[in-house]
């Protein structure tokens, strides 16, 4: 790989990153996991305004992370990539055990 092919991977995973670095929007995807959605269920589901689900659906599709199809006066919206699902879930295995190691220093701690 090419120095400027490298620098825009960098780019492009950073500006990826950025566009999931919000609660709302993992939430999005988790409920999209099991297939698409439309956009009043993703609404209901998160007790959000609908400006503001849009914002997060708007960046996440910015970012091609979702993708939508249209049916009448309805959206539904989808993971573009099960690969972004498969990261995702990486990322929470690391987390889930960076959770039990703090638990277990804290239970050394408190015991010594």
């Amino acid at each position: 790989m090419d120095k400027n092919t490298e620098e825009k991977m960098f780019q492009m995973h950073a500006e990826v990153c950025k566009s999931m670095a919000n609660p709302t929007r993992l939430k999005i995807m988790n409920l999209l996991r099991d297939g698409e959605k439309s956009v009043e269920e993703l609404k209901k589901r998160l007790d959000l305004p609908k400006a503001n689900l849009s914002q997060h659906l708007s960046v996440l599709r910015q970012h091609r992370i979702v993708s939508t199809r249209r049916a009448g006066l309805n959206i539904y919206y989808k993971i573009a990539n099960p690969k972004m699902i498969r990261a995702c879930d990486i990322l929470r295995e690391v987390l889930f055990e960076q959770l039990a190691e703090n638990e277990k220093l804290v239970k050394k701690m408190s015991k010594g």
